[in-house]
């Protein structure tokens, strides 16, 4: 990753921010201490770059069962309450 100086980054900001558009991370740095991070902001993507982000696995593998969300409900609420045997 390339860092930039804090009077590269304000002189070139607009040809940073393009680079970022295109995918790259940069990061910004002064005297020689890396500060920060200019990455692309993920609210701007758009919908067949999110598709490629969420589900990338699906229909791989075995998919959770149905009650996945209540499995051991019971188990799990004894062991909180220190009731398990």
């Amino acid at each position: 990753m390339e860092t930039i100086n804090v009077h590269d980054a304000k002189t070139h900001l607009s040809r940073l921010l393009a680079r970022v558009e295109a995918g790259e991370t940069l990061s910004i740095g002064r005297g020689g201490k890396h500060v920060a991070y200019l990455t692309r902001d993920i609210s701007y993507a758009t919908p067949a770059e999110v598709d490629l982000r969420f589900g990338f696995m699906r229909g791989h593998g075995t998919p959770a069962p149905e009650d996945f969300d209540t499995m051991h409900a019971e188990e799990i609420r004894d062991l909180f309450e220190g009731t398990s045997t």
